[in-house]
């Protein structure tokens, strides 16, 4: 078994679509006045970062907010940055700024049902236990309240959350000691089917006490896991076509589970969107094998994370079924409140690494679906759906993803080279436009939408580093901002350019456009680069592009920026998942963490740090903002933490559980003998402010 399973980290996309330097040369061609500053070497800090918050917005909201950020009603805007900034940290604990309290409310392994088994803490539960459990590494999440009286309740409702991957070397009891074998064998069946309960979706019931703590309601009547073997509903225009038939399911229009759910979104209608990423991973194939073009442009391999399901389950073995993978990296619909409904594969949308799904609606009420593929050199896409939104009648919106058009994104340069800014525009993945025919490869739409990747290839989309998450900003319709990573192939694989601008861009950045007129729908854009996360520690020399954009200080320093989420009052939150050695290119760095960023002003601040070894991912927030809900995925994760126990793997680590991390056991009243925490588990925290006020403000 793999060592330290994690994400994808690989690069399948082989195409050679023309970068923004390629653009710049053309347009310098037909035109030799045009300014050549990408040609000149002048350094990234000679850009106008943040100038762009009056090219990609500002004037409208401006307008909006009136001069002073106050509106129409003379109301003063809201502090976006209203608290102490949280040092960095490499220790064992949810560190919240001052005047702010963390509490646990659930864990991987809590019992979910009336008769569910407690968590025995050593890992030893079978999948029937398991599916009874909450899952682990938890990620993506959404808050839906209760109404009361007419009126959403900020103290009742229904969480639901992401379970994207296991660590085996904690979900698994080794079985043999040690010297005997590997703490994983003998593998089984058995164990294939735990590490399926132990993906999918959690939804429970919490509610708020009077003295502000948070619970889950164990046994609530909408509690519900959905796991890697829920049957699950195919719709839209792929459901039952050749590509998804398999022995199992010769009409193609039933799945069984959902994987890697990463992160997710949440529809007007009240339905959740889980989206499935790094699904290739969990397939393999028993013998020999040459992969097709569309399973290596997947990442599709003999041995894939090496989970090693396809040696116990043939529905994970490629030779056994080849079929099956077409069935995952969907984007999957879910009834929270309906915990008898099937979830429903939203087809239309897309077959890629979906990171996350950010729905916007226009002021004509069309509805619009952003996604990003999270890979080096893979693209941005955006859904514009057939039906208008029909306010106040959810039943007439479940479908409204099955029909519209997807679009791909394509980055352009502006009137001056070099400015980190540009424009862009909107392709479209549509049977018989852009050369999407039956003479150049493409069937029909089905076949476009199963191999979106070689569409958008097809189409000339620009290559990103690794597009994550996606959030629109609810204070001024039109603009949207996303999470680029990183992504280590920059400048070689991956020609550096103006929307990507770094070579071997270890640290990330985030980038938002304003689609034209402010209309979610049109078919063009402007973009800048909102921020470029680097270390100044480590490269002081502002002028080096290393040391990130000038809103980027000692103080709070970052990399790789992966879940991005606005709260109501326009406040950008910033979630890593980096690197958490403390040296080197992340010197001074510490564990993961989340900030917070004024969008208006450039400023960041940040906010949370999270524990050993955890990435931050995941966010919601009750109506009233008092409350907000973030999760803590994989703590104790080996990597390259600098607390790491000397010498230690998989195998030391799946036999000494507590060796390197016991949080949450750690995050209060931690146990006198460490053993007794019985080992790092995902979870879900509360954090609130002492006085009640509105978090962040």
């Amino acid at each position: 078994m793999a060592q330290s399973i994690r994400d994808d980290d690989g690069t399948s996309n082989p195409t050679r679509n023309p970068s923004l330097t390629e653009l710049v040369d053309q347009a310098i061609a037909r035109d030799p006045q045009r300014r050549r500053l990408l040609k000149t070497g002048v350094g990234l800090a000679a850009l106008p970062f943040l100038t762009g918050l009056t090219a990609c917005g500002g004037g409208e909201l401006e307008d909006a907010l009136g001069k002073g950020g106050k509106g129409p009603g003379k109301k003063p805007r809201e502090a976006m940055l209203g608290f102490a900034a949280v040092a960095v940290n490499s220790g064992d604990t949810v560190t919240v700024p001052e005047g702010y309290t963390a509490e646990i409310l659930n864990r991987w392994g809590d019992p979910l049902f009336a008769n569910s088994p407690d968590f025995r803490g050593d890992a030893s539960e079978g999948w029937q236990e398991a599916e009874l459990q909450v899952g682990d590494n938890h990620d993506g999440m959404s808050f839906f309240p209760f109404k009361v009286k007419g009126r959403e309740s900020s103290d009742q409702g229904l969480l639901v959350i992401n379970h994207e991957y296991i660590n085996p070397e904690y979900y698994y009891a080794p079985e043999l000691p040690a010297g005997a074998g590997a703490w994983f064998e003998p593998f089984t069946f058995d164990k294939v089917k735990k590490g399926l309960a132990g993906h999918g979706i959690s939804v429970m019931e919490v509610r708020r006490q009077k003295n502000g703590q948070w619970t889950y309601v164990k046994g609530s009547r909408y509690n519900r896991r959905i796991t890697g073997y829920t049957p699950i509903e195919v719709s839209g225009p792929a459901r039952g076509v050749d590509a998804l038939k398999t022995a199992a399911d010769p009409s193609g229009t039933e799945v069984l589970g959902t994987l890697n759910n990463c992160a997710n979104g949440q529809t007007p209608w009240g339905t959740y969107l889980t989206c499935e990423e790094n699904s290739n991973g969990y397939f393999g194939w028993n013998g020999e094998r040459t992969r097709t073009p569309a399973e290596a442009r997947y990442g599709y391999s003999q041995n894939g994370f090496g989970y090693m399901w396809h040696t116990q389950d043939p529905r994970f073995d490629l030779n056994a079924n080849p079929n099956e993978p077409n069935r995952f990296h969907w984007v999957v619909e879910i009834d929270p409140f309906d915990p008898n409904s099937k979830p429903k594969k939203r087809t239309a949308l897309g077959r890629f690494k979906h990171e996350n799904i950010e729905i916007v609606v226009g002021k004509d009420n069309t509805v619009v679906a952003y996604s990003g593929d999270d890979e080096r050199g893979d693209y941005i896409y955006k859904f514009v759906c057939d039906r208008k939104l029909v306010r106040g009648n959810n039943a007439k919106n479940r479908d409204i993803l099955d029909s519209g058009t997807l679009y791909v994104a394509k980055f352009g340069i502006g009137e001056v080279e070099g400015d980190a800014q540009g424009t862009g525009e909107w392709i479209a993945l549509k049977h018989g436009e852009n050369g999407l025919t039956v003479e150049n490869g493409f069937a029909d739409q089905a076949d476009i939408l199963v191999r979106t990747r070689m569409a958008a290839d097809f189409v000339g989309a620009t290559r990103m580093d690794r597009p994550e998450w996606i959030a629109a900003n609810p204070r001024k319709l039109g603009d949207v901002y996303i999470a680029l990573t990183n992504n280590s192939a920059r400048g070689s694989t991956f020609p550096v350019d103006e929307a990507n601008p770094r070579a071997s861009n270890a640290w990330g950045h985030i980038l938002r456009w304003s689609e034209a007129k402010g209309d979610p729908k049109s078919l063009s854009f402007t973009w800048d680069i909102f921020l470029l996360a680097g270390n100044p520690v480590a490269f002081p020399d502002r002028a080096d592009p290393r040391s990130g954009s000038p809103n980027i200080t000692p103080d709070n320093m970052f990399n790789s920026p992966d879940g991005l989420y606005f709260d109501q009052s326009g406040r950008l939150w910033i979630q890593t998942d980096g690197s958490f050695a403390n040296t080197g290119n992340f010197q001074g760095m510490g564990n993961n963490q989340m900030l917070a960023a004024d969008v208006e002003t450039g400023e960041v601040r940040r906010f949370l740090v999270g524990p050993s070894g955890c990435e931050i991912t995941g966010l919601a927030f009750s109506p009233d903002r008092k409350t907000m809900f973030v999760n803590m995925q994989h703590p104790g994760e080996l990597g390259s933490h600098p607390n790491r126990p000397a010498g230690y793997g998989d195998d030391e680590i799946a036999r000494d559980p507590t060796a390197f991390s016991i949080w949450p056991a750690s995050q209060a009243n931690p146990p006198a003998n460490r053993a007794d925490a019985g080992r790092p588990r995902s979870s879900t925290v509360v954090v609130r402010r002492k006085d009640g006020g509105v978090i962040g403000a």
